[in-house]
């Protein structure tokens, strides 16, 4: 385990992670990355890592969990796209405190991608938000981190039942 963690730490630290914010709040940019997983596959050449079975990743607020998660960086070293997969029924999951004032918001999909430069997370297949007391579900939800917008669609082959619903909470402003 030891020498799993440690792996760990440093493919994060040749792929540049550990100084940006992957999936959290930006006073969170600063934490460490901490990721468990039963394998992992580092192309620093490429700017790649894909971590495999029973993936936890935490940073800060921030915690995302999957089969597989798949790491890219761009050109400048940054993390670029966080794509996290899940396996038969069990979807992956993230989680992220938007902003301290703000209650952690939910999010899970047989696919989860985070895409770091527009603090965007798409939520697709059996996808479901939950943002405060509201709760979105869909085939398809986008979440707009900064500006706070959900956008959701039904599936587009009408087959199964993964129609776009909501349930907003009325807001107590006392």
């Amino acid at each position: 385990m030891m020498t799993r963690t440690l792996t760990v730490a440093l493919a994060c630290a040749a792929l540049g992670l550990a100084s940006h914010a992957a999936l959290a709040l930006e006073s969170d940019a600063s934490q460490p990355i901490e990721i468990a997983a039963d394998q992992l596959d580092l192309d620093d050449n490429a700017g790649t890592a894909v971590y495999t079975g029973d993936v936890d990743m935490q940073q800060g607020s921030m915690r995302l969990t999957a089969a597989r998660v798949e790491i890219e960086r761009n050109a400048q070293g940054e993390v670029s796209t966080v794509t996290a997969h899940g396996s038969g029924s069990e979807r992956a999951y993230l989680e992220q405190k938007p902003s301290p004032d703000e209650p952690v918001a939910k999010g899970w999909g047989d696919t989860v991608i985070y895409h770091a430069g527009e603090r965007r997370v798409e939520l697709i297949d059996r996808a479901q938000l939950h943002q405060g007391g509201d709760t979105f579900n869909g085939a398809y939800v986008e979440y707009f981190l900064d500006r706070r917008q959900v956008q959701a669609r039904s599936d587009d082959d009408g087959e199964g039942d993964q129609r776009v619903r909501m349930t907003l909470t009325p807001r107590n402003d006392q």
